[in-house]
């Protein structure tokens, strides 16, 4: 029997996927209506639809080159995550999909990128694949396997809501700026969310594992490190974080905290606390219109 576990969708992400999606349809509709108009009034409508139609069709082969090449170059370079190729981390990904009710179990790719730790998902004709930057993984192999649990649930959050397909059906509300940033840096919170219910133990010592990197992460104090976006330039902290898709990793660490982790509280406690604290850390949003 498939085990779901709960888990809390940030409200921001709610709030901005609806605004996504109202600008992209009206963008939708005013192309298919100038379109209509065009094929209706124009003498050489025929000739114009088909250029258009190249254009898009264009457009979609060099996407598909392009996200092609870089799954090519993970099959060539990469090492490719199964029953007998690091037979842990399969388990991992075996598990924890099926815990989150996913369809099917993604692909998984560790690459080596010369000490950078990062970890993130792409897909191609239907086919999920995670990739884990190898400095991750061998940081958690070192100091706490719950780390790679954790990261890896977060990963397996952006597929669980289908996030990269939503970021490219509606790309036309790019146009709104900010928008977009604002959306992913919410849905960072969710996945954020996600891995906390897979893996409490590890969402601590995973972010701070991205901040400070394997060396230090068990020497950084955790309050001081959340506490500095409050005592430092805060507006020009408030400012940088609007051009970024990520939300910045101290405003994310506040929520797994030593005195959240200790109470053990639930996952409804912790994005409640997390609104709470990105709400005190945002006051600066009064300078900007805020998204």
């Amino acid at each position: 029997m498939t085990e779901i576990f709960e888990y809390q969708v940030s409200s921001k992400e709610k709030r901005y996927l609806i605004i996504r999606i109202l600008v992209s349809v009206l963008f939708y509709l005013m192309l298919a209506g100038g379109i209509a108009a065009y094929l209706m009034y124009s003498e050489s409508a025929v000739l114009a639809l088909t250029v258009a139609v190249a254009y898009i069709l264009f457009i979609v082969l060099f996407l598909l080159l392009r996200v092609g090449f870089f799954i090519g170059y993970l099959e060539g370079n990469a090492i490719k995550v199964s029953e007998n190729q690091f037979p842990d981390i399969h388990n991992i990904v075996q598990k924890q999909s099926q815990q989150l009710g996913l369809s099917s179990v993604p692909n998984v790719y560790l690459l080596q990128e010369g000490g950078l730790l990062n970890a993130f998902v792409t897909s191609f004709v239907g086919t999920n694949y995670i990739v884990f930057y190898t400095d991750v993984v061998e940081a958690a192999y070192e100091k706490d396997p719950s780390v790679l649990e954790f990261i890896m649930g977060h990963e397996l959050g952006h597929i669980k809501r289908k996030h990269t397909l939503t970021s490219l059906l509606l790309f036309p509300s790019a146009i709104v700026p900010f928008l977009a940033l604002a959306h992913s840096r919410a849905c960072e919170y969710t996945c954020d969310s996600i891995g906390f219910s897979l893996s409490p133990q590890g969402a601590k010592s995973g972010l701070l594992l991205l901040a400070s990197g394997k060396g230090l992460m068990q020497r950084v104090k955790t309050n001081e490190y959340v506490a500095q976006t409050k005592t430092g330039i805060g507006f020009w902290c408030w400012f940088s974080e609007k051009f970024m898709s990520h939300p910045h990793l101290s405003k994310r660490l506040a929520v797994f905290n030593d005195v959240m982790i200790s109470k053990s509280p639930k996952v409804e406690e912790i994005v409640t606390t997390t609104n709470e604290e990105t709400q005190e850390i945002d006051d600066h949003s009064k300078y900007m219109p805020r998204f």
